[in-house]
């Protein structure tokens, strides 16, 4: 199975202390995912944070709902965490969050993505045509409303 990788880096005008904080809450997951995936969280809010834990969301892709369970494996507060698909749509899913200072009391935040996806040679074709585009319009989409929310962009709308 071809597995892939999504990475990108994002700064963000404000310090660690200010955006780890928002990434850690789950339910802000909701505020930068694109509203087209129908995006909820299951598990009961809030969500104390801490590797072991597990969150159960429900996504709708191309009009079909689906489950998708996640387990925070690594936990270090203000610099890094990992969720990892245990149920979903992905065979394999592994997120790593960064975050790191920069010049200025800003932050760079780092994600890298490794994922597969079911179904052999018909999963690589779907990979082609359909999720590597939806995945990359769906960090692209968050990139855009951190930087709105973080100010990252002078005159953004809201």
């Amino acid at each position: 199975m071809p597995r892939y990788v999504l990475e990108q880096t994002q700064l963000i005008p404000r310090p660690r202390a200010e955006v780890f904080p928002f990434f850690s809450a789950a339910e802000n997951l909701e505020r930068i995912t694109p509203s087209s995936l129908g995006f909820r969280i299951l598990t009961p809010l809030p969500i104390e944070m801490r590797a072991g834990v597990l969150i159960d969301y429900r996504i709708s892709m191309s009009g079909v709902p689906m489950g998708w369970r996640t387990e925070i494996t690594l936990w270090e507060p203000n610099d890094r965490f990992v969720d990892v698909q245990l149920k979903g749509p992905y065979r394999y899913w592994h997120h790593l969050h960064e975050f790191r200072d920069a010049p200025g009391g800003a932050t760079e935040m780092h994600d890298r993505v490794d994922y597969e996806l079911p179904f052999g040679p018909l999963g690589s074709a779907v990979h082609a045509l359909f999720v590597r585009r939806m995945l990359h319009g769906i960090f692209e989409h968050r990139r855009q409303v951190i930087d709105d929310l973080f100010g990252a962009k002078p005159n953004s709308a809201h």
